[in-house]
């Protein structure tokens, strides 16, 4: 009995393996694909909803650079293109997180959230949504040897956040995710993107 129990397990584990990866593919969801008719993007300016000033603009550039960057879309102006990425900056916080001894900060943290969306202009239907687009950047006051200024700070998070746009554009569904509005604790007046 112990002999046809020691052959079974081997047959029990295969099965279960095999059972398992079945189970595996069959909770896969599919790749969200674009549109075929989508060849041409246009990346409206983005809406700067914050108090701080001119962080549009940047952003803005970013992300068509980075779409030039990818090559899978042509970037045009909006009457010639088929689709139309708008966005806009929700929230932008500045806070020091480690001090000097002298009480001067050495450490910064900041953080940015933005609402995008890819709109499909012939079928006036919206492809794909990022409601909640979170951006976290620490990095150590320019005062310090590898620190860096506010500024330079901020083209690092924006340059992160127009690569996570264009994967997110690319790749599809699953290839970024946005925070839960109750962990982004955001305005649910300030989130409207009109078409």
């Amino acid at each position: 009995m112990k002999k046809f129990l020691i052959f079974l397990a081997p047959l029990f584990f295969i099965c279960g393996c095999a059972a398992l990866d079945a189970e595996r593919a069959y909770y896969r969801p599919n790749d969200q694909i674009m549109p075929q008719h989508i060849k041409k993007l246009h990346v409206r300016p983005f809406i700067n909803r914050t108090n701080v000033f001119a962080l549009e603009d940047r952003l803005t550039i970013e992300v068509v650079d980075e779409f030039l960057r990818n090559g899978s879309y042509n970037i045009a102006n909006e009457g010639a293109a088929d689709g139309v990425l708008a966005g806009e900056i929700i929230r932008y916080i500045l806070v020091p997180i480690q001090y000097d001894s002298q009480l001067v900060p050495t450490v910064y943290r900041m953080e940015a959230l933005l609402n995008v969306k890819l709109l499909d202009k012939q079928t006036q239907t919206t492809v794909w949504q990022e409601p909640a687009l979170l951006q976290v950047y620490t990095y150590s006051a320019s005062t310090l040897p590898g620190g860096v200024t506010e500024e330079a700070a901020r083209e690092q998070m924006w340059k992160n956040f127009a690569k996570m746009i264009v994967k997110r554009t690319v790749e599809g569904f699953g290839s970024v995710t946005s925070e839960t509005r109750q962990r982004a604790q955001i305005n649910p007046e300030q989130t409207t993107i009109t078409k």
